[in-house]
């Protein structure tokens, strides 16, 4: 439902946004041009700046003050009307105060389209349609992202996709704030909201004397300038006149003879909100602001040619669209790490819309049958992540699932996706799998599992499913080749050769990409410690994945490889020399960094598995409180990153090292060293700490051992701890 409003009000809008967004844009530069010529503030009162502009203009009718702070007086020359911008230091004029002639143009034409009251109706029409855009956008960016809390991660895809939504969350908050902003400025205009204040009751009697002077009224020298709006002074030789004090606060009216206060009437709050509206929507008084809004209008015309481009593709390429979750007969509700799963959705979804169902599909953490009155069955497409976690577009899935009762006539069906050479093979699919059945859910089919993205064990759950549903296809999947690039290694640093076990850091240079390439998605994307990067040796197409020691702002690719015996890709990585390349990508793996803050943060691991904890340390400029423990053989072969940790713990980037060495006089490892430790880790998670861990299968192992042992002295459990976000595994 979201997503068609979103793609329907932004097709059918377009030209007008378009052209309201772009005059809006040429307009922000007017309030930053005159935030940049006006004199300089003075912090005088309102009865000092009458009295000076007075001098210098006897003839004074009025003076404004506008929300950019400048000062305009209206007085005349011989018997013609004339004003100027006024220097507040002197009360002289110090420029014409004319509007040139394209920004009254451009004011017209972006307010009313040159159309009046007709074309304040439609840019009206238009700022309605970009506050839905807005509201279903940061939905879908949400969605996209894997729920709120990941709303500010890395965008995952390529193409007019990923720029679409890369440019909306940069856009999105202006847009949001000009369409709001203007819905209420054409509200006051049209009379449709509460009237503020009225202006106080003219005075019946006044003194019948003329003659004050402004700077010994003692109502003037009470309020600062900057709260003047307006003052308007009496008409000459009339004793009946007064003066029009008009400010922040209020207005009323001043005797001209003695001074005195006549009537007051304090500003409502519609009038400060409509005040303050117009400030945020112009830019009057902010140009920042109005700089940022127009920097925000410009991603208009981006976000509809790329939002055009990506519905015209779909189009193009027959692929199926989701139907809106109410009209669904079959809901397919996806959890994917690296995006592959998504792929055999898709799949699934163009081969079931193929046979006449009407089908929907989103994310898993969007679960929810009440919102699918017309569906009866659901199918879970479930990939793992790491050694039996969820991904983490679906953390809290079986939190939720859980809590939800079986739904009578809603048959379901769970699909795993996962690599066999993990002892949790598919472990949160079977989990996912457990719950259904301990529910009560009526099963559609028997729970299955594709290993290693296999096309042939998709298929062969397609024709079960085919078979169960009495319909005829195939699921002929075709996985889409990953975009590679070629990395150039800068430089390699190997420990553990004189003891035939030869471990190596390489460093790599980033690839050359150009700024168009970048906002289109064709470049490298943005990518952090912790995140994975594919490896395509020579001679196979199937990637090794190496966990990531360094981020983007490094500049630098950089991985730790242990040469394994008989191995195709550590072999060809080891043997690598300064200049040679590698063929690979960069894949996301959110689920394993630090949490930001201030929160201890406990870095576990052994061998080559000190990369990413490395890069977590290396990354660590605000000093979050970071310890390490780290196990390896031997010091004198296999100190891994020994300089930059004593460097990071002397800077304050870890806050302690704890090393276990298995082949030394007394010999240790790190689950050891973690026992050892155990009252000390204990209190650290007990105070919100979250333990990452990265290395072998038998090592994660005995870790998880022993940090249960460490958390039953404060009452927790691992599986707790995982429940709460804050224990990761990265093992191999």
């Amino acid at each position: 439902m979201i997503r068609s409003l979103h793609r329907w009000f932004g097709l059918i809008a377009a030209v007008l946004l378009i052209t309201v967004a772009l005059s809006g844009m040429v307009l922000s530069i007017f309030p930053t041009a005159e935030a940049l010529t006006r004199p300089a503030p003075q912090a005088i009162s309102v009865a000092e700046l009458a009295a000076r502009v007075q001098s210098a203009e006897p003839t004074v009718e009025q003076i404004r003050r506008s929300p950019s702070g400048r000062i305009t007086a209206y007085y005349f020359e011989g018997d013609q009307p004339a004003s100027a911008v006024i220097d507040p230091a002197t009360g002289k004029p110090a420029g014409s105060a004319d509007t040139t002639p394209l920004q009254r143009w451009m004011t017209n034409f972006h307010r009313s389209l040159m159309l009046d009251d007709t074309g304040r109706l439609i840019t009206a029409g238009g700022a309605a349609a970009m506050l839905a855009l807005s509201i279903s956008g940061l939905f879908l960016l949400a969605r996209r992202a894997g729920g709120w809390r990941f709303f500010f991660a890395p965008m995952r895809g390529t193409g007019n996709g990923k720029l679409h939504a890369v440019v909306s969350r940069l856009a999105l908050p202006g847009l949001f704030l000009s369409s709001l902003t203007a819905l209420w400025m054409t509200a006051t205009t049209f009379g449709l909201l509460p009237e503020g204040s009225s202006a106080p009751v003219f005075p019946a009697q006044v003194s019948g004397q003329t003659g004050v002077v402004p700077s010994a009224v003692p109502t003037l020298q009470a309020i600062p300038m900057d709260e003047l709006r307006s003052l308007s002074f009496p008409a000459a030789g009339d004793a009946t006149d007064v003066f029009t004090l008009k400010t922040a606060s209020g207005e009323g009216y001043l005797d001209q003879g003695t001074g005195a206060l006549l009537g007051w009437t304090d500003a409502g709050w519609i009038d400060s909100v409509s005040h303050l509206v117009t400030m945020l929507h112009t830019g009057q008084g902010m140009a920042w602001l109005g700089l940022l809004l127009g920097l925000s209008a410009l991603g208009v015309p981006v976000l509809g040619w790329s939002g055009f481009s990506v519905w015209l593709a779909g189009r193009r390429t027959g692929k199926a669209t989701s139907v809106p979750a109410g009209n669904a007969d079959t809901i397919l509700l996806v959890a994917s790490e690296g995006g592959t799963t998504r792929g055999f959705t898709a799949t699934l979804q163009t081969a079931l819309s193929a046979q006449g169902l009407r089908v929907h599909v989103g994310s898993m953490s969007g679960f929810d049958a009440s919102l699918w009155p017309k569906a009866t069955r659901i199918i879970l497409l479930a990939a793992t992540y790491g050694d039996g976690a969820a991904p983490a577009s679906a953390s809290g899935f079986l939190r939720d699932f859980k809590g939800s009762p079986a739904k009578p006539g809603l048959s379901l069906a769970v699909l795993g996706f996962g690599d066999r050479s993990f002892p949790a093979f598919c472990g949160f699919a079977a989990e996912i799998a457990r719950t259904a059945d301990e529910k009560g859910w009526s099963q559609l089919l028997p729970f299955a599992t594709v290993d290693r993205q296999s096309p042939q064990d998709f298929a062969r759950w397609g024709r079960n499913l085919a078979q169960t549903l009495g319909l005829d296809f195939e699921l002929n999947h075709q996985p889409v080749a990953q975009k590679t690039s070629q990395f150039a290694l800068i430089s390699r640093r190997d420990y553990g050769a004189d003891v035939q076990a030869l471990t190596t850091i390489l460093r790599f240079a980033l690839p050359k990409t150009s700024l168009w390439q970048r906002l289109t998605g064709q470049g490298l994307p943005h990518f952090e410690a912790g995140d994975l990067i594919g490896v395509v040796p020579q001679g196979s197409d199937l990637p090794r994945l190496y966990s990531l020691a360094s981020g983007t702002r490094d500049g630098f690719i950089e991985i730790c490889v242990r040469k394994q015996a008989g191995g195709l890709c550590s072999g060809q990585l080891t043997a690598l020399e300064p200049g040679d390349t590698m063929t690979a990508f960069v894949r996301p793996n959110p689920a394993f960094r630090p949490v930001r803050g201030r929160k201890p943060v406990i870095l576990i691991g052994a061998g080559t598995g000190i990369g990413p904890l490395a890069g977590f340390a290396r990354a660590n400029q605000a000093k979050q409180p970071m310890h390490l423990y780290f196990g390896a053989r031997h010091p004198a072969s296999d100190a891994l990153y020994a300089e930059e940790l004593s460097g990071w713990k002397e800077d304050g980037r870890l806050a302690s090292v704890s090393m276990a060495y298995s082949r030394t006089a007394t010999p240790a490892y790190v689950q050891y060293i973690v026992r050892k430790d155990a009252a000390r880790l204990g209190k650290l998670i007990a105070a919100g700490g979250q333990v990452l861990v990265c290395g072998g299968r038998e090592m994660a192992s005995g870790v998880a051992a022993a940090l249960a042992e460490s958390l039953a002295l404060q009452g927790m459990t691992l599986a707790t701890l995982k429940a709460e976000g804050r224990y990761a595994e990265d093992v191999y």
